[in-house]
This record gives structure tokens, C-alpha cells and sequence, in this order.
């Protein structure tokens, strides 16, 4: 699915986010930036030591305790597709009451501002914080939509194409809805 929206492309696909030909992949990582479960461990066991070693030294000199929620790094992309990855780090869903929708607002926010900083036009996010983290997918596909649309009007055009490669067919199924209220197609 492609939606056409103040001059980028937003484009929904069923697939693996490490099989991306794109400037970046977004890495649902946790705060510790070192690998784990679901989408982070696929990042970081494709992607290999090059990825390791920048997030090491990005925990080593800003952010020694982890990366807190709603932030987003950038590192190179090491042997993946893409050129680069942006970490960020989503929430753990509580019961929707303890900042859970600001701070996925923030990673998708944070991620584009990073991609737009570093001239890519080219960025693909997985469902951020529906797998572990437990996340509801529908409202998480509202919190996504809602940060994309706000980012595009803020930044006309200034990223070309925003990808969301969603792992199964049951979450693409609803962000595909999701997208239809958003956009209105």
C-alpha cells in the first residue's frame, strides 16, 4: 500500500525490516542498545559487529545508563542493506496510562528528525513497541500514523519515503486500516 502525502510517500509492506534496501532501518532496541528479542536481535545478528561497536561506544560516551525511552540514536548499518540504523528505544505497555503514547510518539518523532539531520530520504520503521513491549497493534497504529502526518506537514517533502515494514500479515492488516482513516484514501 503507498499513500502520497505533502511530497512523501508513505508505503506499508508485509516483510523482514532486514531485507530493507533504504537509508535507514529503525531498530526497536532495547535501552541497553546491545541486542535482544524480535526485531533488535535480527538488526543486530544481520547487521554484525560494526553496529555493536557504535552502540557501545554511543553507551560509553552519552549514554552510560541506557538509552531512555522515546530517544533515537543513529549508527552505520554494518552489513544490512541499509546504510544506516536508528535505534530507539519504545515503551513497555503498562495499561495506556503512564506516558506510553507520548513516549511512541517520541521514537517515531525523534527517528525522522535524526533521518532528516543526516540528509536520508529514505527510512523504514517496524511496529515499535507491539511485539515484547507489548504494545496494543491498533493503538499503536494510531500513535504512528498520528507522528508520520504530524512530522510530513511540519517537514513538507523533506523525507522522501517512510516505510512500515510490519512482520505479520494480522499487524499490517490493521496499520493498513489505521493508514486509511489517517490519509483518507
Amino acid at each position: 500500500m503507498e499513500i502520497a502525502f505533502s511530497g512523501s510517500k508513505i508505503v506499508l509492506k508485509r516483510g523482514d525490516i532486514t531485507e530493507e534496501y533504504c537509508d535507514a532501518i529503525v531498530n526497536a532496541a532495547n535501552s541497553s542498545l546491545m541486542g535482544g528479542g524480535g526485531v533488535d536481535g535480527a538488526i543486530h545478528r544481520k547487521g554484525g559487529l560494526e553496529i555493536d561497536n557504535e552502540c557501545i561506544k554511543i553507551r560509553r560516551e552519552k549514554y552510560p545508563d541506557g538509552l531512555p525511552p522515546g530517544e533515537a540514536v543513529i549508527t552505520k548499518g554494518g552489513k544490512l542493506r541499509a546504510r544506516y540504523v536508528i535505534h530507539t528505544v519504545g515503551p513497555v505497555w503498562r495499561d495506556g496510562k503512564h506516558g506510553e503514547k507520548d513516549i511512541l510518539k517520541r521514537c517515531y518523532l525523534n527517528s525522522l528528525k535524526l533521518a532528516l539531520e543526516n540528509g536520508l530520504e529514505c527510512i523504514a520503521f517496524p511496529a515499535i513497541s507491539t511485539g515484547a513491549y507489548g504494545y496494543p497493534v491498533d493503538k499503536a497504529a494510531d500513535v504512528t500514523f498520528s507522528a508520520i502526518k504530524e512530522f510530513i506537514q511540519n517537514n513538507p517533502g523533506k523525507i522522501k519515503e517512510i516505510r512500515l515494514v510490519l512482520f505479520t500479515d494480522e499487524i499490517y492488516k490493521i496499520f493498513r486500516e489505521k493508514a486509511r482513516e489517517f490519509f483518507k484514501e
